[in-house]
């Protein structure tokens, strides 16, 4: 199995921690921005990341991509059946890939893509927007995480991992969710991305950005 992307994407990490979760084994391609890549394009026609292929079968999208193998690969199960969790997953997930990475992407691009990567300057504007934008996130998922440490059904599900992921942007950024302020939100931090699944993706990520 092959993921196309770099992990500095929340979503190809979304998509690399679920996958060390299960145990699996994937080859990373590394792709940059706006990659040509024959085999990359062919699973991602538009170019977006993460892009997958699994003998024949080839998809992009980190929900398309975690869809098929949940459906593949059913253990342990990370998506659970019983329909309320199904939906509180399925809502988690969707909150850390859409509110939370629009949020803190506004200050990870502006902070880190356009000035490292892109050699320009970032709008800080918009990154202090996105700043005022993460806080009343963290205030939700201080209300919400429960005394388990995990989102749903008190056991790691897809929803822990598509939550954490985001988060580890901001830290690039050197911004970490306080304790003093949210500390039921930085302990969860620690927890999961401490796990096996992440820890060894966020020491190569700062590896990477010289932190």
């Amino acid at each position: 199995m092959i993921v196309y992307g770099n992990p500095l994407s929340p979503f190809v990490r979304k998509t690399l921690a679920y996958v060390a979760e299960k145990d699996l084994k994937v080859t990373l391609e590394p792709i940059g921005l706006g990659s040509q890549d024959p085999a990359f394009r062919e699973a991602s026609p538009f170019g977006k990341i993460p892009g997958f292929r699994h003998g024949d079968f080839a998809i992009s999208d980190s929900t398309a991509i975690i869809t098929y193998l949940e459906a593949k690969f059913p253990e342990p199960v990370l998506i659970p059946a019983e329909p309320a969790s199904r939906a509180r997953v399925i809502w988690y997930e969707e909150f850390g890939d859409t509110i939370l990475v629009s949020a803190i992407g506004k200050i990870f691009f502006n902070r880190i893509v356009s000035p490292r990567f892109l050699r320009k300057p970032g709008d800080e504007a918009l990154a202090a927007q996105g700043e005022a934008e993460t806080g009343p996130l963290c205030d939700y998922l201080e209300r919400v995480i429960p005394a388990s440490g995990f989102l749903v059904d008190d056991r790691l599900t897809l929803a822990d991992i598509a939550v954490a992921s985001p988060f580890v942007n901001l830290s690039h950024c050197g911004i970490e969710v306080a304790a003093a302020d949210h500390p039921r939100l930085a302990a969860y931090l620690a927890s999961i991305l401490g796990r096996p699944s992440f820890a060894p993706i966020v020491a190569q990520e700062k590896a990477m950005l010289g932190a």
